[in-house]
């Protein structure tokens, strides 16, 4: 069943058929995202839809759309406490502002667990996401890959403040300490948008002219936004290398074509197990964990659902694998 919450909530996924292994009464998770009009955090939300426990047993989860902003999760999260919320996955747009809706709700005795970007609280229970220091560097690399160790290029960053930006932006300085060859013309943020980063690269674009080698992008949807602008300008993604983090649908598609280069962060490994350490900190269940997140990444250890920290490895999209991802998004 599916429920549409007009301001405060996007949706709420209910299961339909109770089992023994949860109490009699819904188990009530709100899942406060930083936002949804990109694809990535779209996934992330319909992935709760298809977890274990929501298709098969009582559990009730409310997607917010936190619209990008840190005052919006913040009221979202008085809601919640209000509502008694059992507990709640957090996608802050903010690394710092973040940290009083969660001691609010750690003072009200409901759990937390951070999910894709980072809260800097020591109260989280958890975190399950994935390195984005290793992304940073990732994607700087297969720029580097392409270009060579001398070259000139632009780097288009998230959210200023969002721990994907802050942590992204090292890795790339990492690798770039590395190629003194390697000019940054440009660095600004287009705010994970695809518009706004056609809006940014058809502007460095025109300021210079042909010296633009690579564009390094923090997230997909900035990518293309990047290549639409590349392509409306007349030139070729033969002489500027594109690289992303995400493997949104359209990324994996550019991929196929020879377009760009981006790494894959599996936002349904992301979700469901967020959702399984917050049933496990309820200690709802005896039969946890129940998503296939720790069955296809051998190398997590669950740890009975207690670590700090759990890491979901990245993928890199090729040639080679991008047929099967794509069809896997099906």
């Amino acid at each position: 069943m599916k429920k549409i919450f007009a301001g405060l909530a996007i949706s709420t996924f209910t299961a339909a058929i109770n089992t023994q292994a949860f109490a009699a009464d819904p188990i009530r998770i709100g899942a406060a995202t930083y936002g949804l009009q990109g694809e990535f955090m779209q996934l992330w939300s319909n992935a709760l839809e298809n977890h274990p426990a929501v298709m098969s047993g009582d559990i009730e989860i409310t997607v917010f759309d936190g619209r990008y902003d840190a005052l919006v999760q913040s009221n979202q999260f008085d809601s919640m406490i209000t509502r008694q919320y059992d507990a709640i996955l957090f996608v802050p747009i903010d690394a710092d502002a973040c940290i009083g809706p969660v001691i609010r709700a750690t003072t009200a005795g409901i759990p937390v667990v951070g999910s894709n970007t980072r809260c800097n609280s020591d109260q989280l229970a958890s975190f399950v996401g994935s390195d984005d220091i290793l992304a940073g560097q990732m994607v700087a690399e297969e720029i580097i890959d392409k270009i060579g160790g001398d070259g000139k290029v632009v780097i288009i960053e998230g959210p200023i403040g969002q721990s994907a930006q802050i942590d992204r932006a090292k890795g790339i300085e990492n690798v770039l300490a590395e190629y003194p060859g390697i000019e940054v013309l440009e660095r600004r943020t287009a705010n994970w948008s695809r518009a706004e980063a056609l809006s940014l690269m058809e502007n460095w674009l025109t300021s210079h002219q042909d010296e633009i080698d690579g564009v390094i992008a923090q997230n997909d949807e900035m990518a293309i936004g990047a290549i639409r602008a590349i392509q409306a300008s007349g030139r070729s993604l033969d002489n500027i290398a594109v690289a992303g983090v995400d493997g949104i649908t359209d990324a994996l598609k550019a991929v196929q074509q020879g377009q760009m280069a981006t790494i894959l962060q599996d936002a349904t490994a992301q979700a469901q197990g967020a959702l399984d350490v917050a049933l496990a900190r309820l200690d709802e269940t005896d039969s946890l964990p129940l998503s296939e997140t720790w069955t296809k990444y051998k190398e997590l250890d669950w740890a009975n659902g207690e670590a700090d920290t759990y890491n979901i490895p990245w993928t890199v999209v090729t040639s080679s694998n991008v047929e099967t991802l794509l069809n896997q998004r099906q």
